[in-house]
């Protein structure tokens, strides 16, 4: 991409740090807000494990508990649970979905590992994703009454069992779940005991399409930019798990609209006339669950997670597989909570001294975390044991 301009706006890493923590909500909760709000500023909240989206979403709505947050997806309607980036399970505002169905559509698919013999061809996986979406039109059903729909709608080569998961195999259709999801034609619907289910979002959000690719990619891009920039084409690539060469080009189509700065003596990205410092500098503890959306789309690594922070806190360079001491928006250690009947057991463990000051406003965060979790709380401040998320 090409210099516009000699001169060059600077930020510290101090200023990108604020202007992160102030946008996700993490300088103070927002007060009068809604989980949907809090979802759409962070791009999304990662749901794989749900209670970890749950605390996400209330350290960033002051008072909201995971029930505030279970309102909102199953009552409200106004968050929906799907496959976002990187083809994981999300929370994102029910209102986006158009625009994150469009934009994630048109990510080029990542190359399938499988044999040839397992993989879907192109044709197979449009036929999935019809059928899926058929079947879903008016239901909410569980993964087994899925497949059985699937393969009378396309046939029995769906059901195949030849995909490795999980000590067993799933059947071949399995394969295009993420993508019937990213085409606008899955979501995921209550549980049914301790059954999951998936229906159409269709059903939840009245006249919902896909929005135009060009339309929903640049809209992406400036909502990662407002939350996580400074960036780099390769930043979002990763944190879409998109290929590079492609980011750049999207990138580079939307010069007009994008603008230079230096940080640390690095060229990265933001929208125009963003180039503003934080208004305060980056302060204060805060305890972000597994594959909090701060760590998991933040960049650089190395300034995110310095020196041993990387060490204890990264899984082979992925963020997100530890809950993460931050302080002053960098991540300064790793925590574990272990839930029994109404009990946490919080164990903290510091890569650094805790100042009286950090050490007052880490136990205001483990009784924010008791609230979102409806819990009673307990800290211990020593080694966690427990390894990193897979």
């Amino acid at each position: 991409m090409t210099n516009r301009s000699a001169a060059v706006p600077r930020l510290s890493w101090a200023d990108v740090c604020g202007r992160r923590l102030d946008r996700h909500g993490l300088f103070a909760p927002v007060r009068d807000g809604r989980p949907a709000d809090a979802v759409a500023a962070m791009c999304g909240a990662h749901a794989q494990v749900l209670s970890a989206a749950e605390v996400s979403i209330g350290l960033r709505v002051a008072g909201a508990t995971r029930t505030t947050v279970r309102d909102a997806l199953w009552s409200e309607r106004s968050l929906v649970k799907t496959y976002g980036p990187r083809g994981t399970v999300h929370l994102l505002p029910t209102v986006d979905l158009p625009l994150w169905t469009g934009a994630l559509s048109a990510v080029p698919p990542a190359t399938n590992p499988m044999p040839a013999n397992v993989r879907l061809t192109p044709e197979q996986t449009d036929e999935v994703v019809a059928a899926i979406a058929a079947t879903l039109a008016d239901a909410e059903l569980t993964i087994d009454e899925l497949g059985a729909e699937v393969a009378v709608r396309t046939g029995p080569w769906a059901t195949d069992p030849v995909v490795p998961a999980f000590q067993g195999m799933w059947p071949r259709w399995r394969q295009a779940m993420h993508l019937a999801a990213h085409r606008g034609a899955l979501c995921f619907g209550p549980n049914r005991g301790r059954n999951v289910t998936f229906t159409s979002p269709q059903r939840w959000l009245h006249g919902f399409q896909p929005a135009a690719a060009s339309d929903a990619l640049a809209g992406l891009v400036r909502r990662y930019l407002h939350a996580y920039g400074p960036a780099t084409p390769q930043h979002f690539a990763q944190w879409l798990s998109a290929p590079r060469g492609w980011a750049t080009k999207l990138f580079d189509s939307l010069a007009g609209e994008l603008e230079q700065v230096e940080v640390g003596g690095a060229r990265a990205w933001v929208a125009s006339g963003d180039t503003a410092a934080a208004s305060l500098p980056p302060c204060g503890v805060r305890l972000l669950p597994y594959f909090d959306h701060y760590t998991v789309g933040s960049h650089p690594r190395e300034l995110l997670f310095p020196g041993p922070a990387a060490r204890r806190a990264l899984a082979g360079g992925q963020a997100g597989n530890f809950p993460v001491l931050l302080i002053d928006g960098m991540v300064a250690g790793v925590w574990h909570q272990r839930r029994s009947g109404r009990k946490l057991d919080i164990t903290v463990e510091p890569l650094t001294l805790l100042t009286p000051s950090q050490r007052r406003d880490l136990d205001d965060q483990v009784g924010r975390i008791g609230e979102i979790l409806e819990g009673e709380p307990r800290l211990t401040i020593g080694t966690v044991t427990v390894g990193g998320h897979a």
